[in-house]
């Protein structure tokens, strides 16, 4: 069963993150806590990012969708989890929430941060570590797409200080000194009436990160299983972000934020574009059960992991270019 009410989706106002005023924060902190306790996800509203860098973000996408499939594939995506990520090329094989049939219908471009030459993970040659790839002849669109990541990471940095707050801790930052980040830029043409129900945008899945901030257009498509087991709509909202918990909050939280299915179902006619922002702990970074989250003699429902292996086990399942380089 579908439902379009997206009243059902929370909003959350970041203001009190620019404004200082400790009551308007303790609000904020209370509203995120029940927002990710119960539902999982959220619209954003005032969260700082310029209107204009958005746009633009969204301007790139387009242009970098609109090259020819063989310009794209000269920088098809690379061990280090960079580049162009063809249609037809990545199945969420590791989801628990329904097995996928099928592989996801989009097609898109993924940059993660910067790492230089002489960074200890590129000489450790850990997971990930390597350089971004970037197309040949579209003019700005680096500095365009670095900018946009830059603006996120630093909002989630903020967001991040909040989730501290409502889980009684003040030890996740030490995960994110250096960050695993990612910017996602998603095209996803149209279905025909004909094809196949199990045929999707993105499959069912949960995102096994942090948290995911995401701009989308007003094309729609996004859908979000409540705890009914009902698909709610998730539409557009002028100037607000949707954003997610993921598995690594909900290890965190030993269960007290949710890591919700989601997906996407385009039968509208028209192209999708969408930008989402992961923001996830450093690739070394232990993942266990806060203190905070467990009672005292109660042991963790989860067991211990490294956020790079946790990463790589999805990648090495979901992408064919993964598993042809296991």
């Amino acid at each position: 069963m579908n439902k379009s009410n997206k009243e059902s989706i929370p909003v959350i106002d970041l203001s009190p993150l620019y404004q200082g005023n400790e009551q308007a924060m303790d609000t904020l902190v209370h509203q995120v806590y029940d927002a990710y306790s119960k539902v999982g996800f959220a619209y954003i509203t005032n969260h700082g990012v310029d209107s204009d860098l958005i746009n633009d973000v969204f301007e790139a996408s387009r242009q970098f969708h609109a090259l020819s499939l063989e310009d794209k594939l000269r920088i098809e995506i690379n061990q280090f989890h960079r580049g162009y990520i063809p249609i037809n090329t990545s199945t969420d094989r590791t989801s628990a929430i329904e097995k996928a049939a099928r592989p996801n219908q989009s097609e898109s471009f993924m940059m993660m941060h910067e790492l230089e030459q002489d960074d200890p993970d590129v000489l450790q040659r850990s997971p990930l570590a390597g350089p971004n790839q970037w197309p040949a002849d579209l003019k700005g669109f680096k500095e365009c797409v670095t900018g946009y990541h830059d603006a996120l990471e630093l909002l989630s940095n903020k967001v991040l200080k909040v989730f501290e707050l409502a889980l009684n801790t003040d030890s996740l930052s030490s995960h994110f000194t250096k960050p695993t980040t990612w910017l996602r830029l998603l095209h996803y043409p149209s279905l025909n009436i004909e094809d196949p129900e199990d045929l999707f945008g993105s499959n069912p899945h949960i995102d096994y990160g942090f948290i995911t901030i995401l701009a989308q257009d007003e094309v729609g498509g996004l859908q979000v299983r409540d705890v009914d087991d009902d698909w709610i709509d998730v539409p557009y909202v002028k100037d607000h972000f949707v954003m997610n918990s993921g598995e690594v909050l909900n290890h965190w939280s030993n269960g007290k934020f949710l890591a919700t299915p989601h997906r996407v179902v385009n039968r509208t006619g028209k192209e999708r574009y969408s930008c989402p922002f992961f923001f996830d702990p450093n690739i070394h970074s232990r993942i266990s059960t806060l203190p905070s989250c467990v009672e005292k003699g109660v042991q963790s429902k989860y067991s211990d992991a490294v956020f790079g292996d946790m990463v790589m086990s999805h990648l090495r399942s979901n992408h064919d270019q993964h598993t042809e380089n296991n």
